[in-house]
């Protein structure tokens, strides 16, 4: 997202000719929207988009039990 958010802000930099930026290449103004398509491509390639989406459900999975522990009034349990 990071690159994506770069990108849009050089792009309209650009095309309003504001700054710096006005004099930069067409290709130094669009490298970073290929930069967020090969970290997307190797975020998806690695497992790394799967792991994060397995982290957020575990966290909800554990919130939802842990609630559901202080409604019945089990609290949590602690080892000795």
């Amino acid at each position: 997202m990071l690159f994506l958010g770069v990108g849009l802000v050089f792009l309209f930099l650009w095309y309003s000719e504001t700054g710096p930026v006005a004099a930069w290449p067409w290709y130094v103004v669009f490298a970073p929207f290929g930069l967020a398509v090969l970290w997307w491509w190797w975020a998806d390639w690695t497992g790394y988009t799967k792991k994060k989406a397995i982290d957020r459900e575990n966290a909800k999975k554990k919130a939802r039990i842990e609630k559901s522990r202080e409604a019945m009034g089990i609290g949590t349990k602690k080892r000795r």
